[in-house]
């Protein structure tokens, strides 16, 4: 354990606690295949989550105002479709579609660990969704928030000095006392670099089997198999 008592615990979402390709793919079978259209849903979801960076780099570097994920969502969705085949895709079914991020389900461990974990920290997601979108997620998921941080609490995205920076301070303590958790290294090497701690959860299936980081590969505080592995290593016996 760090030196200094860790009292919250930030989190990244995609991919970290809920599984968005398998529900993304499922949301576009049930949407779309009424129209007629067979499509191998995986690289749909693949397609559409390969937008994402991008669409929030027109924020991060300035040359945009915030607008929240869901418009990034929908201006990523409306830019596939045409790969697709599905250019005339109607305008319901398209906001429809839109909504698939706001119903994707946590693995299989998360709703349990978050809530053994809240027994004895802070928690609070710390994503680039907005917060209906994480008000959503929370409901259909059962993830008891103490806050919802991240990209609407601060108008910008991930991996910016200031979405960890904001955090930090919503709760009153320092760096040193928050640990960022997270799927993907990157996230985790911003987070360190602002002063937090770090752990990482393993998620080798979040692209499809195989194809998900199975390890760090920066230095971290904590490394753990699963979130219900990482609440193992964090919480002291009562």
């Amino acid at each position: 354990m760090p030196d200094t008592p860790i009292k919250a615990l930030f989190f990244d979402v995609f991919g970290t606690l809920v599984d968005f390709r398998t529900g993304v793919a499922r949301e576009a079978e049930r949407l779309i295949a009424p129209t007629g259209k067979t499509l191998d849903w995986g690289a749909f979801a693949d397609a559409w989550r390969g937008e994402y960076q991008a669409g929030m780099e027109e924020i991060r570097s300035g040359r945009e105002g915030y607008v929240r994920l869901d418009i990034i969502h929908r201006r990523n969705l409306d830019r596939i479709l045409p790969r697709f085949g599905l250019e005339h895709l109607d305008e319901d079914t398209r906001a429809e579609l839109n909504l698939a991020w706001h119903r994707l389900d946590a693995w299989p461990e998360v709703p349990a660990a978050l809530a053994r974990l809240r027994t004895q920290f802070r928690i609070a997601p710390l994503s680039n969704g907005n917060i209906a979108l994480q008000v959503d997620l929370a409901r259909r998921n059962n993830f008891l928030w103490d806050a919802i941080l991240g990209g609407d609490f601060s108008r910008d995205y991930k991996p910016k000095a200031q979405i960890y920076l904001d955090a930090v301070d919503a709760f009153g303590l320092k760096a040193r006392e928050c640990l960022m958790v997270a799927c993907h290294s990157s996230d985790l090497a911003a987070a360190a670099s602002h002063g937090l701690h770090t752990a990482h959860i393993a998620r080798p299936d979040e692209h499809g089997a195989g194809r998900g980081e199975t390890a760090p590969s920066v230095t971290v505080d904590f490394a753990a198999a699963d979130l219900a592995d990482l609440a193992e290593k964090l919480l002291i016996p009562r």
